[in-house]
């Protein structure tokens, strides 16, 4: 394995400054197998690897530099590169806060979709008309069609938009319901004060359909749409230097 990939790989994910000792420390190990003989050795090579590594990252066709802060190194980008990085950061979307009802009916529609607003207020035990709403305005949910029972009430499932802020290629990517409402409950629970916390109110665990509506309740798909699969792409860094 390169030495030089390793540095750059674990330079490129810390968040703050990671000192030479600490790099040392981290791929000691490696060095060792590769040949050399003793501590002396090991923190020369890691260090004439840093020093490659950060004249490769100095030259023109790169966008962004190893930089040496606070006594440590970390990759941020060229001040020259700072204008294309502000206008960047300016196209991104906020992040969605939601609530705690909202996010299990959001769970609800993601693990028994499609579903229809009486089926998730059965499974959560209140009525969720208005939650539906917040998630329709957020497009994190959409319509998909109307069901084929009395008063055909309409289906809904999740969006795109909802695999894209989820980190998602498809909703077969979903975790298991037991993981997903314990993350919920976690991530939910730590934003709040400790005489506030309370647990999520679901009255029942959300059972997975796999095999779509139970007979006679076929859906009647309007606005029929193809599954939409987002393709999976790396994860990039625009870490502005101050």
């Amino acid at each position: 394995m390169s030495l030089k990939a390793q540095l750059e790989a674990i330079i490129y994910a810390t968040e703050t400054p990671i000192t030479l000792d600490h790099l040392i420390q981290l791929v000691k190990a490696e060095v060792l197998a590769a040949g050399a003989v003793d501590d002396n050795e090991v923190k020369s090579r890691v260090r004439a690897t840093l020093e490659e590594l950060l004249s490769d990252y100095s030259g023109a066709d790169h966008g962004i530099e190893i930089r040496q802060l606070a006594g440590g190194y970390r990759m941020s980008t060229k001040p020259e590169q700072h204008d294309a990085v502000r206008a960047f950061a300016k196209s991104l979307k906020p992040p969605i806060r939601l609530s705690l009802p909202a996010l299990e009916t959001l769970a609800v529609i993601a693990y028994k979709q499609p579903v229809t607003v009486p089926e998730i207020s059965e499974i959560r035990g209140v009525d969720s008309s208005g939650v539906i709403a917040t998630l329709l305005d957020r497009k994190l949910i959409t319509t998909a069609g109307r069901k084929a029972v009395i008063g055909r009430p309409i289906l809904y499932k999740t969006s795109r938009e909802f695999l894209l802020r989820f980190g998602l290629k498809d909703v077969g990517e979903l975790p298991s319901m037991e993981e997903f409402e314990k993350l919920l409950a976690e991530s939910f629970q730590s934003d709040l004060p400790m005489e506030a916390r309370a647990e999520p109110t679901m009255r029942s665990p959300i059972e997975i359909s796999e095999t779509g509506p139970a007979p006679g309740e076929d859906a009647i798909d309007d606005d029929a749409t193809a599954e939409i699969v987002v393709p999976e792409t790396a994860s990039e860094k625009t870490n502005p230097a101050a």
